[in-house]
């Protein structure tokens, strides 16, 4: 999938959390797509950051904002709400897990949990057809990290040609595509092989 991966550039760091879980169950999901996609990224794979060096020392430099994206009922709406402050880099936390092993990270992660929670509204539904998702507002990581970039370009946080958009997503929906081939095909070979919705 890796031939797919359209690299866009970005004044904001994007520092991405992989859960060992995630990372064991595979090599080619959206968190990974992600960090490939964003040369101005990082990932780290773990569930407690509270003394990781680099983390720390982004987090205690006075000269930048950093946020996680997670819902909550006090989050920053990137759609009505900037981020922006003079003379200040944007640093956003991205956990790449399912809900439960998020919670997790941000249990155990204090320095993670304390900072400023950013969050966003949208009418997307994920194309992640081969992965039930618990609401339907969920969006896979990659997705997730799209729909932020598109409101940082909004804001004028980024400046991020629309081309770099529309193919910012290309593979994850090849990855998607051909897990649905495979499934089709095992489906074929095996009547008993049920396709999950």
């Amino acid at each position: 999938m890796c031939k797919y991966v359209q690299k866009i550039d970005t004044n904001t760091e994007f520092i991405i959390l992989m859960h060992p879980k995630e990372f064991k169950k595979t090599k080619n999901g959206t968190g990974r797509f992600t960090h490939l996609s964003l040369p101005n990224s990082k990932l780290y794979i773990g569930i407690d950051f509270n003394n990781h060096p680099y983390i720390k020392k982004v987090i205690d430099n006075i000269n930048t904002n950093c946020f996680v994206l997670y819902p909550h009922e006090s989050s920053i709406k990137l759609n009505t709400q900037t981020i922006a402050e003079e003379n200040k880099k944007n640093v956003i936390f991205i956990i790449d897990s399912t809900w439960p092993c998020s919670k997790k990270i941000l249990a155990v992660s204090k320095n993670i949990n304390n900072l400023p929670k950013l969050s966003f509204e949208h009418s997307k539904t994920s194309a992640f057809k081969i992965k039930t998702q618990p609401n339907e507002y969920c969006l896979s990581t990659i997705e997730s990290t799209l729909c932020i970039l598109e409101l940082l370009n909004f804001h004028k946080i980024e400046n991020i040609k629309q081309t770099s958009f529309e193919n910012f997503l290309q593979p994850f929906e090849k990855m998607v595509e051909y897990q649905l081939t495979c499934i089709e095909s095992n489906s074929s070979k095996n009547p008993r092989f049920l396709i999950r919705d």
